[in-house]
């Protein structure tokens, strides 16, 4: 069995999962690997790439919803605070389907080759987000055809940023750039924190093989969470 270098960053909006990232990107320097940033290739050519436009790129860095097709609709329109309100089935399919594009057209055929992949979001976020939106089951969004195809490629590894649900509203409202998403107020996120440390959550990602680490992110300082984030991966990915 080839060891799984999928690693997902989740967890609420504001809690650092960008810097996560960052500190991944970083750690992927440091090894001297050549990483290919999704985001960038998104917002330039505003589709999703396939394995052989990413070339020689040892590392993928991604993220969900996607910046582009599907995913663009996602981030523009649906969880978009225009008060037009889409249910939270029509948000999960979309999301759904972002996800199942994403993963045929690219990180499926990445795992395979051998290729490292670092991921802001995925699944997770679905499981515990549209419940709390609107009235859909956890076994009604676990079966659509994206998510089951996710999750028999689940992350070897999950890392959930750990933080007050109020740390992390007060971290969004000093950002510059605002994503005016419909999610980003405190009742919501501070169901949204008991659904991610929930047993049942873990219990769930588990099951399906992959690895949960909780990082501490309210009382430490910025370079101390990304170094504990990249030696979590480190240890995960290139210790024997």
């Amino acid at each position: 069995m080839h060891k799984n270098k999928f690693v997902m960053v989740d967890g609420l909006d504001g809690c650092g999962k960008g810097i996560a990232i960052d500190a991944l990107r970083d750690l992927a320097h440091s090894r001297k690997l050549k990483t290919f940033d999704l985001k960038t290739f998104w917002k330039e050519f505003d589709t999703i790439p396939t394995l052989e436009e990413i070339g020689d790129a040892e590392v993928i860095i991604s993220a969900e919803p996607t910046y582009a097709l599907v995913g663009k609709g996602i981030r523009q329109e649906i969880i978009k605070d225009n008060k037009r309100e889409y249910s939270a089935q029509s948000t999960a399919f979309a999301f759904a389907l972002d996800r199942e594009i994403l993963y045929r057209r690219l990180i499926i055929p990445a795992l395979k080759a051998g290729k490292i992949v670092f991921q802001e979001r995925g699944i997770i976020t679905s499981i515990v987000y549209q419940p709390v939106q609107g009235n859909i089951s956890l076994n009604e969004i676990i079966n659509l055809p994206g998510n089951r195809l996710e999750l028999q490629h689940a992350p070897g590894l999950v890392i959930i940023p750990r933080l007050l649900a109020k740390t992390a509203m007060e971290r969004l409202s000093r950002r510059e750039k605002k994503d005016d998403a419909i999610f980003e107020n405190l009742p919501f996120q501070e169901k949204l924190k008991e659904r991610f440390e929930s047993d049942w959550l873990q219990t769930l990602l588990k099951n399906n093989g992959s690895r949960v680490e909780f990082v501490d992110n309210e009382s430490i300082s910025v370079e101390e969470f990304k170094s504990e984030v990249a030696r979590i991966v480190e240890s995960h990915l290139f210790q024997k």
